[in-house]
């Protein structure tokens, strides 16, 4: 069977036979379309043997027939019709593939530019030259949006730590890929580095950097906001007005930390004792109220997941108490951790240690404990508390310093979007972080509905995963390398000492180093020795640059089916 891929949502093929749609269904089509008109030819298969074929594979089947060398403007409007309300991936076919090949073109016209579908047809073997005035023409004319697009292979949104990681490892694979990064900020932020910084350790300068300095060479820089996906279109509008032309699309927006969810609270931020370590300016007022605070009550708060890093609330926590302790002021000081999940740690194995130091440090644990409200002139914040029953009661609590983790959502331009799931996360496989619907489409970090703790160590395997999947998209194969949920939290629980939580989908331990050298599950110097010395480094020299030490992707042993689950596939690792 010859099938030849146009984009990851598009392939043709010459001539096919009943038994070529068994092979279709396997490779995770959807939808067959047939471009040439019955009993063009004696040896001819029909379209309702094709069809029959399709029903009972569980395909969809479109009979679009056009003449040869006679395709028409109505066929063209009928078949970007049609491309349009059929489910993908599809697979187009006539007799050579060529008819199928140029409507794709024809329609793609409007917004992309000639020379590039000149090359993916070429790409494909097919030589559409001679149509080159024609697609000008159609690039000339007016459509649905004011602007004329400008196109490039791969357009990433976000120029955080999950956009240029795949910008750094696609590059690494392929050089001269045409990448294009849509980010509005001028620095770049190490936010791991912020709980250091708010527990003294760190200076928040160490944190940033010019955002030119990271950004790759190679790649196009947009620096400015998305305002609008279209991907029916393989599309994105720029805030400025622009449009983006792509063949894969990368969404790494991160999520936003909603501060405005809680009345009071924004503010109250940077005074009156209100602070958190999730903002570059905030940082440093932690570890000044830590330093200032001899006596009283500090609550530490933690909202309803997801939210990214699901320890950082406890880090704030311990490094404070432990600064307390140091200062032997800790015996007049009440400690609070308010957090509206039903326990200390996701992952039970790492609990234990994390009781320790609760009892260490006297702090009280205030389970289903919801910051609703904080006034901050009066030092007091309100909760909804949730008891045993599931009954609801606010509750007022006065503090001398209130450390909050703000409720943390999907961007707006993303869950108002078509590739958001009901939640308003990007939808996408856990495994491959393919898109559900449009295959040429991933998301990595923060913003995407894979079931995995929002970390910086998620991205650093996830960024080899996307980038190997999308080389593959754009080749014509299915993506096969995949991601197994892993993600790192180094939880600081004394100035010195860090419990490793290492694990991945379902709470499976994934360890990176042999137990013998780092127990996880027990507080560990070596631990702080790499979170305080080798991650900062592992970041910005590595992660960021397309070196993917203990980062190689895993592969499928066979071919994914659509939307499986984490658990249902064999693993091995990439031979090097």
């Amino acid at each position: 069977m010859d099938i030849r891929n146009l984009s990851p949502f598009i392939s043709v093929s010459p001539q096919i036979t009943p038994e070529d749609v068994g092979v279709a269904a396997s490779k995770g089509f959807k939808t067959i379309i047939c471009n040439r008109p019955d009993n063009e030819s004696e040896d001819q298969i029909n379209s309702e043997a094709i069809r029959l074929a399709a029903e009972e594979n569980g395909l969809a089947f479109e009979h679009l027939p056009v003449l040869s060398g006679q395709i028409t403007d109505a066929d063209v409007t009928e078949f970007q019709s049609l491309i349009k309300k059929v489910q993908g991936p599809i697979l187009a076919y006539c007799r050579t593939g060529t008819r199928s090949c140029t409507l794709w073109a024809l329609a793609e016209a409007h917004f992309t530019p000639p020379k590039a579908i000149l090359n993916i047809a070429q790409q494909a073997g097919y030589d559409l030259n001679g149509q080159l005035s024609r697609l000008e023409e159609r690039n000339q004319q007016p459509h649905s949006t004011s602007k004329r697009s400008i196109y490039h292979s791969v357009v990433i949104v976000g120029g955080g730590a999950g956009g240029q990681a795949v910008a750094a490892s696609l590059l690494k694979r392929q050089p001269s890929l045409d990448i294009a990064i849509i980010e509005p900020n001028q620095a770049h932020y190490y936010q791991p580095g912020w709980t250091l910084v708010g527990g003294g350790v760190f200076e928040r300068e160490q944190t940033k950097r010019a955002m030119s300095s990271v950004m790759p060479k190679q790649a196009t820089w947009y620096q400015t906001a998305l305002s609008q996906f279209i991907p029916e279109q393989q599309q994105v509008v720029l805030e400025n007005g622009d449009i983006l032309g792509y063949q894969s699309l990368v969404v790494a927006t991160g999520l936003k930390l909603d501060w405005d969810a809680i009345p009071g609270l924004r503010e109250s931020l940077g005074k009156n004792g209100v602070t958190s370590n999730y903002r570059f300016d905030l940082a440093p007022y932690t570890w000044k109220l830590v330093q200032s605070l001899k006596s009283g009550t500090a609550l530490f708060t933690q909202p309803p997941m997801p939210i990214k890093c699901a320890g950082a609330p406890q880090k704030a926590m311990y490094l404070s108490c432990d600064e307390w302790h140091r200062s032997d002021v800790l015996k007049d000081i009440s400690v609070e951790f308010c957090t509206a999940g039903a326990a200390l740690f996701g992952v039970k194995d790492y609990v234990p240690a994390l009781e320790k130091y609760v009892e260490k440090y006297n702090i009280s644990l205030a389970f289903q404990n919801k910051l609703v409200k904080v006034d901050g002139p009066n030092q007091q914040a309100t909760f909804e508390v949730t008891d045993v029953e599931g009954n609801i009661k606010e509750v007022v609590k006065s503090f001398d310093m209130l450390h909050v983790c703000p409720p943390q959502t999907a961007p707006d331009v993303i869950a108002s979007s078509s590739i958001a799931d009901t939640a308003g996360w990007v939808d996408v496989s856990p495994e491959t972080l393919q898109h559900k619907r449009y295959g040429n489409i991933f998301a990595v970090g923060d913003v995407s509905n894979s079931p995995n703790a929002k970390t910086a160590a998620a991205v650093r395997k996830q960024a080899p995963v996307v980038a190997e999947n999308i080389i593959s998209t754009l080749a014509g194969s299915p993506p096969t390398a995949v991601y197994e949920g892993y993600g790192s939290c180094p939880l600081t629980v004394e100035r010195g000492k860090i419990v490793l939580a290492e694990f991945g989908y379902g709470g499976k331990l994934q360890p990176t180093l042999p137990q013998w050298l780092v127990n996880g599950t027990q507080p560990s110097r070596l631990a702080w020795f790499l979170k305080e010395k080798m991650l900062p480094w592992i970041y910005w020299d590595l992660m960021l640059k397309g070196k993917e030490w203990l980062a190689a992707p895993k592969h499928l042993t066979h071919k994914p089916e659509p939307q499986s689950a984490p658990e249902a596939c064999d693993f091995k690792e990439k031979k090097k």
